[in-house]
């Protein structure tokens, strides 16, 4: 799987002390004038691979004369970041995004240990005449991704975007002479089409792809205002009547589900689930762009050929739906060398990092970034040029409130609601329950 997408309880409270050990004074700045400087900077080993990290490491290097960059790489980076953290010896600049297992990210959010990069966007990309807030892609800036607190500061610098939305077989559609459905009435349609020929409507690699499926789909259902409701809490918002609508078109969706679905649901058997679209067992799969990369290598129907879209409609006459995930970068308020590490953050937005990542496939939000795109990532990429609104951001941060983890009550539910174990009535109870207490924990 591209990104760590089990979802686990947030790490508790005295894991977060013990993480920031030895934290509290911002430690030295490196000089401004001459002298070896050394940067620590930490990166996860995402399915872009390593190289490019390296390469990017190397160019930055060659530009900033006198600097060498320490640079761990790992795909399980949180295991090995973490002793030394916890003994006070923190990474100059860590890119690890936030939906991970271990939620090292949003525990050091949520205790307050995050340097603020404001200032950085008013930087100049290093090497080129534009600051770093006028490079970066209009709407990526405006959200709780990159705002965790909700008051306009930015800790968090955007990585790696992804639009999420529907993979399926484009060659199926045109082998059985259908039409791509635009609205849900049309997909409840299709299923019932494709149930008739032995095939389901839907299947998902894990419930954590239901994250950006339902920001999506709550975007739809109540516009951006409302979804920013959810996303920071509202008392009652997740009983109201948008809400519910989005809590029955899942449900709905379930009984259009492959029936090994569920038992496969899992970072071991995913990738099952993934093939079930190459088979022309399941006609949709909700995924980020980084689906083709990763099954490159599987076996597929005669005539397979990608086909992307995003989610249809919740509302008559509304526009469907794509949720922009990305990852993340940032710096620890411990760091010890934090004006290098600003520019180091500030140069991941220039022309030349953004061309060496591009090859690895990992896409930059930066102004202009599809002229180094190519075939079927031109048609990811696309999307919003085709009249899908996009939806960004995720939860605000809160105090950490121990046993309570909102992705996995709202998301992880969805297997017991496919399989029938669990009613929408006690699911949406039991997601306005942690909404609650984590509004609390804001308050």
């Amino acid at each position: 799987m591209k990104r760590k997408k089990v979802l686990s309880a947030l790490l508790v409270t005295t894991l977060a002390a013990s993480l920031l050990a030895g934290c509290g004074s911002e430690g030295d700045k490196p000089a401004s004038g001459g002298g070896e400087q050394v940067l620590k900077v930490a990166a996860f080993e995402g399915g872009y691979g390593a190289e490019m990290w390296s390469e990017v490491v190397a160019a930055f290097e060659a530009s900033h004369p006198g600097v060498t960059v320490e640079l761990t790489i790992d795909k399980k980076l949180e295991d090995v970041i973490s002793p030394s953290m916890k003994a006070g010896d923190y990474p100059d600049v860590v890119h690890l995004a936030t939906g991970r297992e271990a939620a090292l990210t949003e525990t050091l959010t949520k205790e307050n240990a995050l340097l603020p990069l404001t200032d950085v966007l008013e930087m100049n990309v290093p090497g080129e005449n534009v600051k770093v807030k006028d490079k970066i892609i209009p709407g990526f800036l405006d959200t709780l991704a990159t705002n965790p607190y909700g008051d306009g500061v930015t800790y968090y610098a955007p990585m790696f975007y992804s639009p999420c939305g529907l993979f399926y077989n484009a060659g199926l559609f045109k082998e059985k002479g259908w039409e791509v459905p635009n609205t849900w009435e049309q997909m409840w349609a299709l299923g019932d089409k494709a149930a008739a020929e032995g095939i389901a409507l839907f299947t998902y690699p894990t419930t954590g792809y239901f994250d950006a499926f339902t920001y999506a789909t709550l975007a739809s259902a109540g516009g951006p205002e409302f979804f920013n409701r959810c996303m920071t809490y509202e008392d009652g918002i997740w009983e109201s009547e948008n809400a519910t609508k989005v809590f029955n078109l899942i449900e709905q969706l379930g009984r259009y589900t492959e029936g090994t679905t569920v038992a496969n649901a899992n970072n071991d058997n995913f990738t099952k689930n993934q093939q079930l679209i190459l088979d022309n067992k399941a006609i949709f799969c909700p995924n980020g762009t980084w689906l083709p990369g990763e099954m490159a290598e599987a076996p597929r129907a005669e005539g397979f050929e990608w086909g992307f879209m995003a989610i249809p409609a919740v509302n008559d006459g509304g526009a469907g739906c794509s949720f922009c995930w990305f990852e993340q970068m940032w710096i620890p308020s411990a760091a010890k060398n934090q004006d290098l590490a600003k520019e180091f953050v500030a140069y991941m937005y220039s022309d030349e990092a953004a061309r060496i990542f591009a090859k690895a496939t990992a896409i930059q939000p930066v102004k202009g970034v599809s002229d180094y795109l190519e075939g079927d990532n031109k048609m990811f990429y696309s999307i919003y040029d085709n009249g899908a609104t996009a939806v960004m951001g995720g939860f605000a941060a809160t105090a950490p409130v121990e046993g309570v983890n909102m992705l996995d009550t709202l998301c992880g539910t969805v297997n017991s609601i496919v399989s029938g174990d669990k009613t929408v009535a006690q699911w949406q109870a039991a997601v306005e329950e942690v909404s609650d207490k984590l509004r609390a924990a804001m308050e």
